[in-house]
């Protein structure tokens, strides 16, 4: 037995949808697989946590201790991936002291808001960063490690800090060594 599902067994876990040479730790947790689409060539690594509407593509990276909590819905386009100890929310509580926090309560009791967060290709987030809900991470984009992003990110930038701020353009080089390999 390996440290990664077979195909077979990748299979049997009843996503949406699921590619070709997808590796998918043993110890990831998968909640509603049946809203979960995996591109090709994805791999999950060890602890991670998918819930929600979730839509990975193609050639994507998700590292250990990774949590997406896709209620509202995420989205990683190709190319894309997460550090260890990243989160993304597309939804979340109202802090305000107006209404309770969590899901254990009547729904009339709280009050949760959110939208779809989209990673668009060429897009990476650093580790330990946190991703609030309704936001793009432009393409090309990254996001360095502790960091908060609450905003969306402008395309082909470096961004950092608590929270996130755009320090510098990125390079595209990376396009022209993909050019006829996608």
């Amino acid at each position: 037995m390996t440290s990664f599902y077979s195909e077979y067994e990748l299979g049997q876990i009843g996503f949406k949808s699921i590619g070709k040479d997808v590796k998918i730790s043993r110890k990831a947790s998968f909640y509603g697989a049946s809203n979960i689409t995996i591109g090709d060539n994805v791999r999950i690594d060890d602890f991670c946590i998918l819930s929600g509407h979730i839509t990975l593509g193609n050639h994507i990276h998700i590292s250990a201790y990774v949590a997406l909590y896709g209620a509202m819905g995420i989205v990683f386009e190709d190319y894309t991936g997460i550090s260890p100890r990243s989160t993304i929310y597309s939804a979340m509580d109202d802090f305000s002291g107006d209404y309770l926090i969590g899901p254990i309560h009547p729904e009339e009791t709280t009050n949760v808001t959110g939208g779809k967060v989209i990673l668009r290709q060429f897009s990476q987030i650093g580790a330990s960063c946190v991703i609030f809900p309704n936001l793009e991470i432009g393409e090309g984009a990254v996001v360095g490690a502790m960091s908060l992003v609450m905003y969306s990110l402008s395309p082909w930038t470096i961004n950092v800090g608590v929270p996130t701020k755009p320090i510098k353009k990125r390079k595209q080089t990376l396009l022209s060594k993909l050019d006829g390999t996608r």
